[in-house]
């Protein structure tokens, strides 16, 4: 079964736009829990510009299902993981400025770095997932980095979904077959929605979880926090 992770950044920028403490991060977090999400994931970024480290110290003891905090592992971030210590930690090759994740990593120019990295962080017992692109030679390369997972970029499938969605998931179905023959267990993330999420899943159905935040928080302004998951939930049946 696909869990779905709420990712609550985007509770963090509307927060942050005023100042105060409205919306509550750590109250929407455990919402999304009690209306049924099987995880919390946090993107915290240098600038803290929506979720703040602190945020991630503070929600750690609040999250009962999966913890799954995921950027760059830049030194500062790296201690922060080894702090929380969460269920799940996603490395992501986004730079101190970029406004979201646009890319995943290149597993084979890199391998030395997140071969070191994901040793850390498996001696510490959290569970490691490399974000990478659809492409078969990224998926092995995070493989021989000693990862546990990959995430795949989605933004082309979501972007390519409404003219031909039949050649939009090839790529990715390439890439989650290879992760499955190697081993590596499979998320997924960035932009899907109520729109393309369903058919993504009826494709690859043996996916392990993912990753959604913008299209969720969107949604729940006209729909409702509670009705929205629900949704989302439904198109992972």
């Amino acid at each position: 079964m696909t869990k779905l992770s709420v990712n609550i950044n985007k509770v963090a920028t509307l927060r942050n736009a005023r100042g105060g403490n409205n919306p509550d991060v750590e109250r929407v977090a455990c919402d999304c829990e009690k209306f049924g999400a099987e995880g919390i994931t946090v993107h915290p970024r240098p600038d803290e510009r929506h979720i703040r480290y602190q945020d991630v110290r503070l929600l750690k003891p609040l999250v009962t299902t999966e913890f799954n905090i995921e950027g760059n592992p830049i030194e500062s971030f790296t201690s922060l993981v080894l702090e929380v210590l969460p269920k799940q930690v996603t490395l992501v090759p986004d730079g101190h400025d970029q406004l979201t994740s646009n890319h995943g990593w290149d597993t084979i120019e890199n391998r030395a770095f997140l071969t070191d990295i994901c040793r850390r962080f498996k001696e510490a017992g959290i569970r490691t997932s490399i974000f990478v692109d659809p492409d078969v030679r990224m998926v092995e390369g995070a493989k021989a980095c000693g990862a546990d997972r990959v995430e795949l970029y989605t933004e082309p499938y979501a972007s390519g979904y409404l003219a031909d969605r039949d050649a939009a998931i090839a790529p990715f179905m390439e890439a989650a077959k290879a992760a499955r023959d190697c081993g590596l267990g499979l998320n997924a993330g960035h932009d899907l929605s109520l729109v393309n999420l369903r058919f993504f899943h009826e494709q690859i159905p043996w996916l392990d979880e993912v990753s959604i935040g913008h299209a969720i928080i969107c949604d729940a302004l006209y729909m409702g926090l509670q009705e929205t998951i629900r949704k989302y939930l439904d198109a992972l049946k």
